[in-house]
């Protein structure tokens, strides 16, 4: 029995027993659904450079996964109130090294991105403008501490949490497991001396390996991000038998990442979810909404044994505590 059925059976006995007393009005799990909104370069599409994700715990907390390159900035008024910013990798294309200026400009295969975000990121303005944390492991947090007060943030807002260790921020437990991926900083981040001397050797300053979450709403749901990542041991042996995840947000973009077919293993044989949302595919997945035939995409959803749900960007996705969609089901 994993760790996550132990507590729910626990949780289960316990609030059985609450309410037998008359302590408690309700069960000890709170009531209502994770809403998850991806927050794409188009509105009701699925595509290239979509990276990025709002996740709402029952509660009200606020977590957006990999801003990347399709959030517009901290204005961009998708996002709403942000509590936790988390950022897999430090490639520009989930820090945010330039953004969109607004949805819906120029083609869903490529997006327009005029609004540099160099040297800080668009994670970093996002951060500080909405006074939220940054939650990430390896050594990344004294890169965003850093990023953070020379921003006019408050350094402290960049937490760490390693491998097999857990934060509780907002009612929301996060931990960090691995993702096997590269994850050099580019010399475009960094200023001064030690920016020219690793632009003129070609290579990145290092934080660390890259990584993938894993959060555990107050609702029970227990949600794998998988980062960047091939095929990983620990997405059986952590994320599967230790933590048993029962919605997965896996890349599928191939070449950087797991393809379809890799990622529809880890889905059916590794990790065996109750859903999964497909993320960083590198390519227009969808026209008007629609899944295109022929996409990795399409690919992925006819291969894995769970319900496939599409980052339609705009469009929330809830989900019971069970991993169950309840909304917004495509």
């Amino acid at each position: 029995m994993s760790r996550k059925s132990k507590l729910k059976t626990v949780t289960a006995v316990a609030s059985s027993l609450y309410l037998s007393l008359g302590l408690v009005s309700g069960a000890i799990a709170a009531e209502g659904d994770v809403k998850v909104t991806p927050l794409g370069s188009h509105d009701g599409e699925f595509c290239a450079m979509d990276r990025a994700m709002v996740f709402e715990d029952p509660n009200g907390t606020r977590i957006l996964y990999d801003a990347g390159r399709t959030v517009a900035g901290p204005d961009d008024p998708r996002l709403g109130n942000i509590d936790v910013v988390l950022v897999s990798h430090m490639h520009g294309d989930h820090v945010g090294d330039r953004r969109i200026k607004e949805t819906n400009a120029g083609k869903c295969g490529g997006p327009e991105l005029p609004v540099v975000t160099l040297p800080q990121s668009n994670t970093v303005d996002i951060a500080v403008k909405k006074n939220a944390k940054i939650v990430t492991g390896s050594e990344m947090p004294a890169f965003f501490a850093a990023k953070l007060g020379a921003a006019g943030g408050d350094s402290a807002n960049s937490m760490l949490v390693r491998f097999g260790g857990k934060r509780d921020v907002g009612g929301v437990t996060i931990t960090t497991v691995p993702a096997i991926h590269s994850n050099g900083v580019s010399p475009s981040f960094l200023t001064g001396p030690l920016a020219e001397y690793l632009k003129a050797a070609g290579v990145g300053a290092s934080v660390g390996p890259a990584t993938g979450y894993v959060l555990t709403f107050s609702n029970g749901l227990v949600a794998y991000l998988s980062g960047d990542t091939g095929i990983t041991a620990e997405q059986k042996l952590v994320v599967k038998d230790h933590y048993g995840a029962e919605l997965v947000v896996m890349n599928i973009g191939d070449t950087y990442t797991t393809g379809a077919r890799e990622a529809a293993y880890v889905i059916n044989d590794l990790i065996e979810p109750k859903a999964v949302i497909a993320s960083h595919a590198n390519e227009p997945a969808t026209s008007g909404g629609v899944l295109q035939k022929g996409t990795r995409t399409a690919l992925f959803r006819e291969l894995v044994n769970v319900p496939m749900h599409v980052p339609l960007s705009g469009r929330t996705i809830a989900f019971n505590g069970d991993g169950g969609c309840t909304a917004g089901c495509n």
